[in-house]
């Protein structure tokens, strides 16, 4: 499963899958959801998971310069704050877009 395509529309990130679904996922829920060391932190030969100091996130925080895609396997959003850490697998983007919004 890959996307066909990948638009930002409005607040939303919208993907077409090869598959044929489409996801709608909010930016702040993709930004709050961002994988690298820095959001979730990472964990080191012991098993002691390191986490930087919590994320403040500001209104471009969650506004979307750009996405790239990085091999055949992820994208890479580049957020207006310069954030551009975070490699979203193919598979960890749909999980996203299916997870049920935070209220």
């Amino acid at each position: 499963m890959k996307p066909s395509d990948i638009q930002v529309i409005g607040d939303e990130l919208a993907i077409k899958w090869n598959d044929g679904g489409e996801s709608f996922v909010r930016l702040s829920k993709l930004r709050k959801a961002c994988p690298c060391a820095s959001c979730k932190g990472e964990v080191d030969v012991m098993g002691n998971l390191h986490i930087g100091a919590k994320q403040t996130y500001k209104l471009s925080s969650f506004q979307v310069r750009s996405i790239e895609f990085v091999g055949g396997y992820a994208v890479k959003p580049v957020w207006e704050d310069s954030h551009s850490s975070g490699l979203f697998a193919f598979d960890y983007l749909r999980a996203v877009a299916d997870s049920p919004d935070d209220k």
